[in-house]
């Protein structure tokens, strides 16, 4: 009997948590927009960006960790070197997080006329939201080694800890006691992950050495770091550098939070189809490895076709309720104007587009190629911004620009899988590496 594409389970547990993801941060919009003030609301959203942009420091790292664990998983190898590498990574994430959320405390302290305990909510606000560098690795690790099905469970338990928290806030719960609960919540799915996974021999028991092992990881792998670092990172500027351009040319208010709604349906949009996507990993990634041509193209259309469902849906949301949707969300912090809604659309679609391409090229080696596209995508991001800020365009015209350059990137990455990964997998008398170096 052949293979399964999909683990129904997974599928099951993913999609309840890449749903959970969009519904808490529509709900943490609405609950932030009527309970902090506009202006203190924009400060939380310049936190969040300055944690989300941590990710900056992965340059890759986890998913170079995929391929090499994985090949490892499918091999049946038990050797410990890569565990080795996992830990040292995962803790290396670990320490960076931590210290910049106690230099947003001290800087927020000190620096701004902000209270000790308003500093406090900052500081645990940027951990809450950095934390998710770790979990990111967490979840490639699991994925790798079969283990996706605990690790969803886990996300499940600790989606549905934030959207009580963020009730309770709106019900009268002090910013500061949700934000230290849903932290200890952090800590402890992190601990019972950490734990399965050192019992599948993928991380190590101890924490001994792992700053020579990080030093060995970076040795072993430095042409595919160097590769994989300038996909991440074009990612990154890609995604984070319009909260720099946005208060940089209209201020803080209701600019930022437009920025911010209109990327929060998007980056929702990436997390759903993200999800699907990872529910085709193990299958696409072993089809590939044994040349099975068919298989891969059937798994990447399957993907293509289950992300087109929530995208279809969220679509027609927009498409006859949108005007209302942000009015609910917003209240009277900012008014999401009437154009942002195609523009969300052809957003959704394009990177509907680039999800799917991208999870078929990364986790199965394609940095360099990835990477190349990243880089002209990155320059013209570039020009948009310095075009905004000379011709002094509205926000809605920036965003229109920006959805230009973003589909174009996507478009080519369909180019690229299909002349890749796709072409490899059909080779039978090909090398039997995975990916190109």
């Amino acid at each position: 009997m052949g293979k399964r594409l999909i683990s129904v389970p997974f599928f099951l547990l993913r999609t309840t948590t890449a749903g959970a993801a969009l519904v808490t941060g529509l709900l943490q919009t609405y609950v932030f927009a009527h309970v902090l003030s506009p202006q203190r609301f924009s400060i939380f959203i310049l936190v969040a960006a300055f944690g989300y942009s941590l990710w900056l420091i992965d340059f890759g790292i986890v998913k170079i960790l995929f391929v090499r664990l994985r090949a490892r998983f499918l091999a049946g190898d038990r050797s410990d070197a890569v565990a080795g590498h996992a830990t040292a990574v995962t803790l290396f994430y670990f320490g960076l997080v931590s210290t910049g959320a106690l230099l947003c405390f001290v800087f927020m302290a000190t620096q701004t006329s902000a209270s000790m305990r308003e500093a406090a909510e900052f500081g645990m606000f940027f951990w809450f939201v950095a934390l998710n560098l770790v979990w990111f690795a967490l979840r490639n690790i699991s994925i790798a080694v079969d283990e996706y099905v605990l690790f969803e469970a886990l996300e499940t338990v600790r989606r549905a800890g934030y959207f009580v928290g963020l009730a309770a806030v709106l019900f009268g719960l002090p910013l500061l006691v949700m934000l230290i609960a849903l932290n200890a919540l952090w800590a402890l799915v992190v601990a019972i992950c950490a734990r399965r996974l050192i019992a599948r021999g993928a991380l190590r028991p101890y924490i001994r050495g792992f700053a020579a092992d990080l030093a060995r990881f970076f040795g072993a792998n430095k042409a595919q770091l160097i590769r994989s670092g300038t996909y991440a990172a074009c990612e990154i500027y890609t995604g984070n550098y319009p909260y720099l351009i946005v208060p940089m040319l209209f201020g803080l208010g209701a600019p930022p939070i437009i920025l911010d709604t209109t990327f929060k349906v998007f980056r929702g949009g990436a997390t759903i189809f993200g999800a699907v996507c990872d529910i085709l990993v193990p299958r696409q990634t072993s089809a590939l490895a044994e040349r099975d041509g068919p298989t891969l193209v059937r798994a990447t259309l399957t993907a293509a076709a289950l992300c087109s469902i929530p995208a279809a849906f969220a679509c027609v949301i927009l498409i006859f309720g949108a005007d209302k949707l942000f009015h609910f969300l917003l209240g009277n912090a900012a008014t999401m104007p009437p154009a942002t809604t195609p523009i969300l659309i052809v957003l959704l679609i394009a990177n509907l587009t680039q999800m799917v391409t991208h999870s078929v090229l990364v986790h199965n080696g394609y940095f360099r190629e990835v990477a190349r596209i990243g880089m002209g995508v990155v320059a013209a991001m570039t020009g948009v911004g310095v075009y905004a800020v000379l011709a002094h365009i509205d926000i809605v015209q920036f965003l229109e620009l920006y959805v230009a350059v973003y589909t174009c990137g996507a478009a080519a990455a369909v180019v690229l899988m299909i002349r890749g990964p796709i072409r490899l997998a059909h080779e039978v008398a090909a090398l039997p590496e995975a990916a190109p170096h």
